[in-house]
């Protein structure tokens, strides 16, 4: 038996996106965020809550399908599902998503995240303070936490440090992602750091989190929602925005792969499960790296942006540092990425803000808008299990 990814390319578009205010205590529960976004998206799109009859969301949201349903006084679910692996699902719940309308399973399917992760679970703070639960996943930290490697940061340090060894670069490479994320949120109203850009010094001269990287390499810690309404292509073109057409999208699971801890294969310094999410991306599209216009690259961590770039081909092993560099991932760069802030910019929402950007970038609506974008990439997080899309015009 053979399978056919291209028989999702072009079925179902992103309708509607919706988002609450990014902040760092929002002063409500996260089911508030979430219904307030998910409604926000529909009125985006003229839906109503009785439309909806799917929903995906991420296996780590705290908000139950049946409390969304009953407070946004929709009617019934046809279809529900959840993913895994935190940031890396966000690219994943739309491919789910698509698949239930292709498969006409659900014809009108929201997927959100909504999450006070600033002012009530700081997943920056680590592993320490979990209880001990006897389960598979709980106890994978066994092999790395006793040695001091207990939080996100120091996790990805490991990957960091190799990659600087093994191509000879220098955390400035870093620092160009951090300045362009920085630059494009100083001019998006919507961002956290609004009007606040950073120079390449500020980068540099910002405190160690763990070596090698910097404060001004990590994403933040927001509390927000945000939401989007996917439907068929067909349908999506009859109400009321543009809507974006999802091109192809794709979930990866590479061999080696763990929770951002892969330090067992050959190499630490690429990431195979994004690769195998590109490969899936271009075969489904009929695309390559010369027809992307923009990225949506997910920026947890500097670091892994540059290894993404690669994994896409848009430069060659070893060479993000210079593809980085010299403005040429900002605004009216060869490749601009992360027109919203990204997520070490406007908010971390766990990559579904960046999903959002994407669909104003084909709208020609972003706060950032580049001279041409036919094309769109998102991924999502990295370390990890992931996913991603590739969006197009309608």
């Amino acid at each position: 038996m053979t399978t056919d990814a291209s028989a999702i390319r072009d079925r179902a578009a992103i309708a509607g996106i919706g988002a609450t205010e990014f902040s760092k205590d929002s002063g409500r529960s996260e089911l508030s965020l979430a219904v307030e976004c998910i409604a926000s998206a529909l009125d985006d799109c003229g839906l109503r809550p009785a439309d909806i009859d799917g929903m995906c969301a991420y296996s780590m949201e705290n908000n139950p399908d049946v409390s969304i349903m009953r407070s946004l006084g929709g009617r019934e679910l046809k279809w529900f599902s959840r993913v895994h692996y935190g940031g890396g699902a966000a690219c994943g719940v739309v491919l789910q998503a698509c698949a239930a309308i292709t498969a006409g399973i659900a014809e009108v399917v929201v997927v959100y995240r909504a999450m006070n992760e600033r002012s009530f679970q700081r997943f920056g703070a680590g592993v320490q303070n979990q209880p001990r639960l006897p389960t598979t996943e709980s106890s994978h930290f066994s092999w790395y936490a006793p040695f001091g490697l207990l939080t996100p940061a120091s996790w990805v340090a490991m990957c960091a440090q190799r990659y600087l060894h093994e191509f000879g670069a220098t955390t400035e490479a870093f620092g160009h992602i951090a300045v362009a994320d920085r630059k494009h949120a100083a001019t998006n109203p919507a961002a956290w750091f609004y009007g606040r850009p950073i120079t390449m010094d500020d980068h540099q001269s910002s405190r160690w989190i763990v070596e090698p990287l910097r404060l001004l390499d990590c994403c933040q810690e927001s509390d927000g929602g945000v939401a989007l309404v996917i439907t068929s292509t067909e349908r999506a073109r009859d109400l009321k925005k543009k809507p974006a057409v999802i091109r192809a999208a794709a979930q990866g699971i590479a061999p080696g792969t763990e929770m951002m801890t892969p330090y067992y294969r050959e190499s630490i310094t690429d990431l195979p499960e994004m690769a195998l999410c590109a490969r899936q991306l271009y075969a489904t599209a009929g695309l390559g790296p010369r027809d992307l216009d923009v990225g949506i690259v997910y920026d947890h961590f500097t670091p892994f942006v540059l290894s993404q770039l690669e994994e896409f081909g848009l430069c060659k092993r070893g060479e993000a540092g210079d593809f980085v560099a010299g403005g040429n991932i900002e605004l009216g760069g060869g490749f601009p990425i992360n027109t919203h802030g990204g997520q070490l910019g406007e908010a971390y929402i766990h990559g579904m803000n960046g999903i959002a950007e994407g669909v104003r970038l084909i709208r020609g609506t972003s706060a950032n808008q580049p001279a041409r974008a036919e094309h769109v990439l998102v991924t999502a997080g990295t370390g990890v299990p992931t996913s991603a899309l590739i969006l197009g015009q309608p």
